[in-house]
């Protein structure tokens, strides 16, 4: 059972059901664009998008380990690791054959929708496996690639690679589809590093918040709020997406009283920010969920 949880950890289960969010998003978007429901990639695409999310995952606690960034971490509910490893030091080489092992099945999925789709899907899972092996180690410290990595693979990569194995081509509806991912994870990530300044400096990271400061960094997160729901407004003025995808604008009734909190409290202790933190999860699942329905009511109107 202890080898179980010491596997289990690393994977941060908690936050794997962003992953099958996102593929759903990518699955309406395909469905509204005449894509062929076909339950056995669907199945392959959303087992690749949970292996590469777990990979990333396992490797991050891994390297931060090694790092010693866990160390001197302050963990809340939203950030800081599992907390595993630091408890649990010879679980250290579980998370790195967790990782690698979920790279390479996400890999292997690839290459299974490269033989069926063709050259086209290569590019995106290129793209991808570079994000898993070089976030923790190189992105982290490049702040631009920092900034909008989690949102490539999230929105771009897994939204849009869901729609093309759907429907066999790229579309402008999977790629406002995949800005509403886009903009949030990359929010996600931004205001979990707030707490993690100070360790993430000492380690040689270089995030927004640690080269811009926090009321800079809280700036973007309001903007990137505003982008999320611009991009489905403009979507839906060019007849990209349905009239009924503006359901996901639904959302900003929790998003921009956090934003606004964001913004106000960026200075402030981890306790003020604790609860702006768990409500940035519930935006980051729900507006894509909501955008996903709205696009498969499209096709009853």
């Amino acid at each position: 059972m202890k080898s179980l949880k010491l596997v289990l950890g690393p994977m941060r289960p908690p936050f794997l059901v962003l992953a099958p969010v996102c593929v759903f998003l990518g699955v309406s978007s395909a469905l509204w664009m005449g894509g062929s429901a076909n339950i056995w990639y669907i199945i392959l695409a959303l087992v690749g998008a949970v292996s590469a999310h777990i990979s990333v995952n396992a490797l991050n606690e891994y390297f931060d380990f090694r790092s010693g960034l866990d160390f001197r971490t302050t963990r809340t509910p939203f950030s800081g690791g599992s907390g595993t490893l630091p408890a649990n030091p010879e679980a250290a080489r579980y998370a790195l054959l967790t990782g690698l092992f979920s790279a390479a099945l996400t890999a292997l999925i690839g290459l299974v929708f490269l033989r069926a789709k063709g050259i086209g899907i290569l590019p995106l899972g290129v793209l991808g496996l570079l994000v898993i092996f070089t976030y923790t180690v190189w992105i982290n410290r490049v702040p631009a690639l920092c900034l909008i990595a989690p949102g490539l693979g999230f929105g771009v990569l897994m939204v849009m690679g869901t729609d093309f194995v759907l429907t066999g081509h790229y579309s402008w509806t999977s790629f406002f589809a995949s800005l509403v991912p886009f903009f949030l994870v990359n929010n996600l990530l931004l205001l979990n590093q707030f707490p993690d300044v100070e360790a993430d400096q000492s380690v040689g990271r270089r995030t927004l918040p640690i080269i811009a400061g926090k009321p800079v960094a809280a700036v973007v997160y309001v903007v990137f709020i505003l982008l999320t729901y611009i991009s489905i407004i403009v979507g839906v003025a060019l007849k990209f997406l349905p009239v009924t995808a503006l359901l996901g604008l639904g959302s900003a009734l929790v998003a921009i009283p956090v934003a606004m909190g964001v913004h106000k409290n960026a200075l402030e202790t981890i306790e003020k920010l604790l609860p702006l933190m768990g409500k940035n999860v519930v935006i980051n699942l729900l507006t894509p969920t909501l955008t996903g329905i709205g696009l498969l009511l499209g096709l009853l109107v």
